[in-house]
């Protein structure tokens, strides 16, 4: 399937979890992000702001644990830049910072710009992946544009609700692969 039929699709399957399962799901990437991710050469982590409604995966549950057993670890959280198309990304200093912007998002206000370069795993939201690291997103390049402007050692991590699937058929030069990919069932690492 292209980028579009399956941005449809799990649109769809997401609209359709329960939130009892939406719970449970979530608790068990979470589990499975830290039994398979390492973090100990981690310094900035990158994470979006789930937006629950929408069915994201619930980064609220990893950035909880990691504030509290890695101190040592910044997050840091994007901000869209609606004039340039880009992200811009703050450190996060905790909830009285953010506010939701016009599509109903929550983000920095302000706060302590993060420089990209300095930033070492990003997680990038998306709607799925295949199984050679790529993924589908939203379909705005935002998080493309960022990742190509990481250090070439940033890791760049999905967090999926779903298990991959086979291939995604449009795949584009520009589209920058996952390096590992967390989902409740299993984590996979890809080549990159």
């Amino acid at each position: 399937m292209t980028k579009a039929e399956l941005r449809k699709v799990y649109l769809q399957k997401r609209k359709s979890i329960s939130e009892a399962e939406y719970g449970q799901l979530n608790y068990q990437l979470c589990e499975n992000f830290f039994a398979h991710v390492d973090l100990s050469f981690i310094k900035v982590l990158h994470t979006f702001i789930p937006i629950e409604e929408k069915r994201e995966p619930n980064t609220w549950l990893i950035i909880d644990r990691i504030r509290r057993e890695f101190p040592h670890i910044r997050l840091s959280i994007p901000k869209i830049n609606t004039e340039t198309g880009g992200l811009e990304n703050f450190f996060f200093e905790g909830l009285h910072q953010l506010q939701k912007n016009i599509w109903g998002i929550l983000e920095p206000k302000q706060g302590v710009p993060t420089e990209s370069e300095k930033i070492d795993m990003v997680f990038v939201p998306m709607l799925t992946f295949d199984t050679k690291g790529n993924r589908v997103g939203y379909g705005k390049g935002y998080y493309d544009r960022f990742l190509s402007e990481c250090k070439p050692s940033c890791k760049s991590v999905g967090l999926s609700l779903f298990d991959p699937i086979e291939y995604i058929e449009n795949v584009e030069a520009h589209d920058i692969p996952l390096n590992i990919c967390v989902t409740p069932n299993q984590a996979f690492s890809f080549q990159s």
